[in-house]
């Protein structure tokens, strides 16, 4: 007998599809890195539509002289400037400060990179809009940012969870959910790993593309069972976990190759962007089982219905963002 997990209340699909159509919003980024002394090469990127972008500003410490007028320009879905300062002593104990990040519900990530190798890495909020530097970060404050960018990533990232709540639809037992949960964590963490230490790559768009296929091909399967006819994803949901795991990882990749890593703790970071992926993925399929479980008797449902529109609605959240990103291959 199939499990109430296999029930996911609409709620949870209503939201993540309502995510499908809007432009997730994505933090913005201001790069800084040393090039020679007390002399930094700076981007900062925002996140737009169109030519349309958020009004969010960086500030640099007083002592930081811009040596030309920023080069400006749109890139996908973001807006870009680079420029390159002279910052007299350097960036130790100077101010940063995102102008506009108060009226946002965005938020911002800065990133410095000096010439000895070390990194500072902070995230900058709606209430915090500023960061001192510190000219060096103790390894567990690496840690503990890289973790809640990890965590953050994986929730704001609707496409992985709908894949993931896709899967909890093929199960058949609580057993059989927990080989298949982690076929998907393990796949994903050999290819996260890999991607963002160099060994192996794929181009990031055609990935997202593919990713939203992995997404339609599992609501398909579920629209496909019969109760008397045990498809080979049913029965073997681990091993589509898996190999659509491999994929979702090089997604996960492209986000923690934009946000760069800290020459100084590369494994301590990767790590922990990843056991903040899984936090949050523990998070996601939690709530979604206590939804399951107390959905019926709240609410109340035909099962086989909300199966179907379930499925249906991940087929079609699938879709829309399979068509603006095989169209983007073209732009």
């Amino acid at each position: 007998m199939r499990p109430p997990c296999a029930l996911l209340a609409l709620p949870i699909l209503l939201l993540l599809g309502a995510s499908a159509i809007a432009h997730e919003v994505r933090p913005a980024y201001l790069d800084i890195r040393e090039t020679a002394h007390d002399t930094f090469a700076v981007l900062w990127k925002v996140p737009a539509q169109g030519r349309m972008r958020l009004a969010l500003d960086a500030h640099l410490p007083k002592q930081c002289i811009e040596r030309a007028t920023p080069i400006r320009w749109f890139e996908g879905s973001a807006y870009l400037e680079r420029w390159t300062v002279d910052c007299a002593g350097g960036l130790r104990n100077g101010t940063i400060v995102i102008d506009g990040l108060k009226a946002t519900l965005t938020e911002a990530l800065v990133r410095i990179e000096y010439e000895n190798g070390g990194t500072e890495v902070g995230r900058l909020m709606p209430e915090a809009p500023t960061f001192t530097a510190a000219g060096t970060q103790p390894s567990l404050e690496v840690a503990r940012t890289y973790f809640l960018l990890g965590v953050e990533h994986i929730l704001l990232g609707f496409d992985h969870l709908i894949f993931v709540l896709a899967l909890m639809l093929l199960i058949h037992d609580r057993w059989m959910l927990f080989k298949t949960i982690t076929a998907f964590t393990v796949a994903h963490s050999i290819t996260l790993a890999g991607a963002s230490l160099g060994y192996f790559s794929l181009p990031q768009k055609p990935v997202e593309a593919t990713i939203a296929l992995s997404i339609a091909f599992v609501a398909s399967e579920l629209l496909k069972a019969r109760p008397n006819e045990a498809r080979l994803s049913e029965t073997y949901p681990w091993v589509v976990a898996f190999a659509f795991g491999l994929l979702h990882g090089f997604g996960f990749s492209g986000a923690l190759k934009e946000i760069g890593l800290p020459q100084s703790d590369v494994p301590l970071s990767l790590l922990t962007f990843n056991l903040g992926v899984e936090a949050g993925q523990i998070i996601f399929v939690a709530a979604a089982l206590a939804v399951a479980w107390a959905g019926p008797a709240v609410v109340g449902y035909h099962a086989a219905f909300a199966r179907r529109a379930i499925a249906y609605g991940i087929g079609t959240s699938a879709m829309l963002w399979f068509i603006p990103r095989i169209a983007s291959l073209a732009a």
